[in-house]
């Protein structure tokens, strides 16, 4: 069974980490509680957090000349206008036929592309990033390259791919659960989405030549500045079967934790508080019939478990590690037939080396990373394949987080469970005494997910208003920032356009005594948005970085095309941010510094 393998990947490629939840730091001399909450030193007393004010104007545009601030200006302006942004598309058509291929691509680069892209190449982003490093604000490299299919070509790469072979040839029915089955009219992963890229499996070159290409980014992240990022999309680097297939197995595996935990009288109880009693769950298992009473009874062991006689969601998951012998018992309960059925699916050789393949790209990627010294920001995706991301990103957590946060997870706050993933996975780090790197953010695919789930008929997973996605985020970040405190060298990055969120956090940093020269809090916007609250928080002192894409032009048309319709999406956001730019304007011409040049 090829999943099976996920558990055990020593047994798949020797360059690729063992997927499993018992930590090998287990086998050393067990560090101290201290040592292992805090990952670190203690944390020496600092001055006070310094305030930030997001109206001064002055200093907020002191990077920017004023024609980039006209500049910054007409495109806010033009991403504003419903009837543009309605046939932007065929605008940039038909300009491209008047104007012709080297007229239209220096319109671009006056307008949209200038605004949102930092350059073509890796030399042609180096002075953009030198002059906001020099104003305090770092940079999150990015590829923007995508490929522009069409809606029809897009749906059929993505039935292909996230298709077995057996259920192709109708040799193995589809067991997965809805919500992890592909479906038609979802093919197009691009539909209803505005601020993420996505990527549609052609063929494993395919992903070998992103994967060159992002090998290419993480060098210039190290080349271009220290302390960069450079970000990635699993879905790029293999066959998103897989991905589907993992996070149907990880989310079934759950879900049969809760129902045992229902049984035991705790739910509605946080994940992380869950405990389910060793005995009671003993009898629960052998009544199903999975295994003999014998059987059962060594998979909990002190070893294992250790000597509490309960049972959380981290020791529960660490049982499907193919090192236990529960791992050939892999059946749950179907809720709706009530029968046992196996967790995993069964590939082709094929589709084996295809999972496997995967796997090594990722850890390519994260050893050059390391030894470039540029952390890896793994972005989130469709809840349907983001269990097996987060789960995938973990372990190589595991591996490189050993003195510092190297590999970072993005935790989807518009999700239901958001908070759960968050607490589990910190605690994970604390008692495996690894270190945890977290981006918040609140999501991309809002839209997307609703229609999908009421469509194919699973529980949309989705809070189900915007006031309870602002809740949940700064739940998970007050969770976060809280155990900060005890965990001094984790780290979370604020990746929010949402003025509010960022003074929710420098408040409660404040309150907490979170110093941003500790560099554990940091704040992320994208290229092109919110000038006004990244550069005063940059100038502040306080670690904070744009989002930088790059490419040809033509090639992140698809890129630019979205980001003109986020604008539209946020008008509270952008009308503040031409206000303020058509403010600093006439403050410059009223003080005869139109001319201003950023020193």
């Amino acid at each position: 069974m090829a999943l099976k393998r996920v558990f055990l990947l020593r047994s798949v490629a020797p360059r690729v980490a063992a997927l499993s939840t018992k930590p090998q730091a287990q086998e050393q001399p067990p560090a101290s509680p201290e040592a292992i909450r805090g990952c670190g030193a203690a944390k020496a007393v600092r001055p006070p957090v310094p305030d930030v004010d997001f109206t001064n104007t002055q200093e907020a545009y002191r990077s920017r000349r004023s024609w980039e601030l006209v500049r910054n200006l007409l495109v806010l302006r033009l991403c504003a206008s419903p009837v543009l942004l309605a046939h932007h598309e065929q605008l940039f058509q038909v300009a491209r036929k008047l104007l012709g291929q080297r007229m239209f691509e220096r319109l671009m680069k006056m307008t949209f592309y200038g605004h949102f892209v930092a350059g073509e190449d890796q030399e042609s982003i180096r002075p953009l990033i030198r002059h906001n490093k020099a104003f305090g604000v770092g940079f999150i490299l990015d590829y923007g390259v995508e490929e522009d299919l069409s809606p029809e070509e897009a749906e059929r790469k993505e039935m292909e791919s996230c298709t077995s072979e057996a259920e192709r040839d109708g040799s193995g029915a589809n067991k997965r659960e809805k919500q992890y089955q592909v479906h038609p009219a979802f093919g197009d992963r691009r539909d209803g989405v505005i601020s993420a890229r996505t990527y549609f499996y052609a063929n494993e070159a395919k992903c070998d030549n992103y994967m060159e290409n992002l090998l290419q980014c993480i060098e210039a992240s190290g080349g271009a500045s220290d302390g960069g990022f450079s970000a990635i999309k699993l879905t790029a680097l293999g066959r998103p079967q897989f991905l589907l297939q993992f996070s149907d197995v990880l989310t079934r595996w759950r879900r049969f934790f809760h129902q045992m935990a229902a049984e035991q009288g705790q739910a509605g109880r946080a994940a992380v508080d869950t405990k389910l009693e060793v005995a009671v769950l003993q009898d629960s298992i052998a009544k199903m019939g999975i295994a003999s009473r014998a059987e059962i009874e060594g998979w909990f062991t002190p070893e294992t478990l250790g000597v509490s006689g309960t049972v959380d969601l981290l020791d529960w998951n660490s049982l499907i590690d193919s090192r236990t012998r529960l791992s050939r018992h892999l059946v749950v309960p179907n809720v709706q037939t009530g029968q046992l059925e196996p967790l995993l699916s069964r590939f082709t050789e094929e589709e084996e080396q295809q999972m496997k393949r995967m796997l090594q790209r990722m850890d390519v990627l994260a050893k050059k990373a390391k030894e470039a010294g540029v952390r890896l920001m793994i972005d989130a995706e469709q809840s349907y394949f983001q269990p097996a991301i987060s789960r995938l990103t973990l372990e190589m957590q595991r591996r490189f987080n050993v003195d510092k946060p190297f590999i970072f997870n993005t935790f989807q706050c518009y999700l239901k469970d958001a908070y759960d993933n968050v607490t589990l996975d910190m605690e994970l780090a604390r008692r495996e005494g690894w270190c945890f790197g977290a981006k918040l953010v609140r999501g991309a695919y809002m839209a997307q997910e609703r229609d999908r789930a009421v469509e194919i008929g699973y529980e949309d997973p989705i809070n189900p208003t915007y006031e309870a996605t602002n809740a949940m985020y700064h739940r998970c970040l007050n969770y976060v920032l809280e155990e900060l405190k005890h965990s001094t060298k984790a780290e979370v990055m604020v990746a929010s356009h949402n003025e509010d969120t960022v003074h929710f956090t420098l408040c409660r940093m404040k309150e907490i005594g979170l110093h941003p020269a500790d560099g554990q809090v940091c704040f992320g916007q994208l290229l092109g948005m919110c000038d006004q609250i990244s550069f005063p928080l940059g100038q502040a002192g306080f670690p904070v970085y744009k989002y930088v894409p790059y490419g040809p032009v033509m090639e992140v048309l698809p890129y630019l095309s979205r980001r003109a319709l986020e604008n539209s999406s946020i008008m509270k956001g952008a009308q503040r941010e031409r206000q303020l730019l058509w403010q600093e304007l006439c403050r410059r011409l009223r003080t005869g510094s139109l001319f201003h040049h950023p020193a």
